[in-house]
């Protein structure tokens, strides 16, 4: 194989070798999430999956090879690490739902990729963004989602509001204690602007979770009243819609006519069809008030951290510790951040370090600019 790509441009062996990594970091969860299984139908589904991801490894370990690529013996990343240790406190079945989103931004990596790479692993993005797909499908039934669930992550619903409002926690309260700190106030305020904040933290993004989350629940309840009438005053046409609905998703005419016709004759699976189908509504598995409850906790957690020292230590030592233990829970809720956004866990944590750091630097002599004004 050229060195070159079609369009002239050099062949990014860095990309590649993300695949051949993500590839193999997702073959060695499901076997993790196989072994944990109790059920063996499920666990032996678990298992073919992985199989199937390894000759995805080996897919990419050639077309590397091709380009003069020398590769080591494959080793999970930080990132996968991180998953298996969330999979083992809150359950295979988060880990899974995870894995659900990672196969459809991997679908959709794949067929971007197709379009750019050089020829051979051009072919090679598009047989995997297929199988990707299949996969998806499959581990979404599994999980009893339906169509392409990777659009809707309702798996990581819980562990989502954790993260962010943990990480909001964190970072803000971080940042009132080191400003408290350049102020140089007596070690009692320290304490008390600690835990105020820590308490309007969580009180707000508590309350902020719950209402975007009410609100959420209410567009849908609108949505779906509407599909209802819609059903009710229309029935042939929405008939003719679920039909199309279904051909778009792979059912032949006649096939997708025949089904339609017998959905349509229960109003209620009806409606369900097309909500999920059309408007991409599955039920949430969490109420407004359970997420509100969830992401507060986590907000005063996070807010707790920075505070904690001073309530055993007194002077520098406060302060010292205050400051690394909070550096490296910033590092961490990076790291733990890369589950959702699908980039590096030690970039993602090396980028929240920094912006810890860089919140405490503004933070410390902004509360001491402000002690000399004063």
């Amino acid at each position: 194989m050229s060195m070159d790509s079609p369009a002239g441009g050099a062949q990014p062996l860095h990309l590649w070798r993300a695949h051949w990594q993500d590839e193999g970091d997702a073959a060695y969860l499901y076997r993790c999430i196989a072994d944990a299984e109790p059920d063996q139908t499920r666990a032996q589904v678990y298992r073919e999956l992985a199989a199937v991801e390894e000759r995805h490894v080996a897919r990419w370990a050639a077309v590397l090879r091709e380009a003069g690529v020398r590769l080591p013996p494959h080793r999970p990343s930080l990132r996968a690490r991180i998953m298996i240790l969330i999979g083992r406190l809150f359950g295979w079945r988060l880990l899974a739902g995870l894995l659900l989103a990672e196969e459809g931004r991997e679908t959709k990596g794949y067929l971007r990729a197709a379009r750019l790479y050089a020829p051979e692993a051009a072919r090679a993005a598009a047989e995997l963004a297929k199988e990707s797909a299949e996969h998806a499908e499959r581990l979404g039934a599994l999980l009893g989602a339906s169509g392409e669930p990777w659009h809707r992550i309702e798996s990581g619903g819980f562990l989502r509001n954790a993260v962010y409002g943990f990480n909001d926690g964190l970072t803000a309260n971080f940042g009132l204690v080191m400003g408290v700190l350049g102020a140089d106030v007596p070690h009692h305020i320290v304490l008390v602007s600690g835990v105020a904040g820590l308490i309007a933290d969580a009180l707000s993004m508590g309350s902020s979770g719950f209402l975007a989350a009410k609100s959420e629940q209410e567009v849908q309840v609108h949505e779906i009243a509407v599909e209802r009438e819609e059903l009710r005053l229309m029935p042939d046409l929405e008939e003719a819609e679920l039909a199309l609905l279904y051909r778009s998703r792979g059912l032949g005419a006649e096939a997708a006519e025949r089904v339609a016709r017998e959905v349509m004759r229960n109003p209620e699976r009806a409606l369900a069809e097309k909500t999920q189908l059309e408007l991409g509504i599955t039920p949430r598995a969490m109420s407004p008030l359970r997420e509100g409850w969830i992401t507060g906790l986590a907000t005063a957690v996070g807010a707790f951290i920075p505070v904690v020292p001073f309530l055993a230590l007194q002077g520098r030592a406060a302060v010292a510790t205050s400051f690394v233990i909070s550096m490296l829970s910033h590092f961490g809720v990076g790291a733990a951040r890369s589950i959702f956004t699908g980039r590096g866990a030690f970039r993602s944590g090396l980028d929240m370090f920094i912006v810890g750091l860089g919140i405490a630097v503004i933070g410390y002599f902004v509360g001491e600019w402000i002690s000399r004004v004063l």
